[in-house]
């Protein structure tokens, strides 16, 4: 199975230079099949459940909470925010929040 490799997150992370910290070059190749193969890659990874990882971006700095669809290749951005921010959210129950 081949990823499609497509990253989807809400409108609020449009013209932001995330795509340096998010390693997105990385992410668009892989082939992730379940948490584990993802963990193997990033060592740093918290898994959550199945599908909800948490990512240390810029040396901790930054936290990033993603969705990944193994089956169909999707890695879908549900919230991204300073540590001191993370602190205060709920990471198995925060959802994508659809912005204008």
């Amino acid at each position: 199975m081949s990823w499609i490799g497509r990253i989807l997150g809400p409108n609020y992370l449009q013209g932001k230079d995330w795509g340096f910290y998010l390693r997105f070059n990385e992410v668009r190749p892989a082939i992730w099949s379940s948490p584990n193969e993802l963990k193997k890659q990033y060592h740093n990874a918290s898994i959550i459940t199945s599908k909800r990882i948490v990512f240390n971006i810029k040396g901790n700095l930054y936290r990033l909470i993603v969705d990944v669809e193994y089956r169909i290749g999707i890695v879908f951005i549900v919230w991204v925010g300073s540590h001191k921010e993370y602190d205060k959210v709920n990471v198995k129950e925060i959802n994508y929040v659809k912005t204008d």
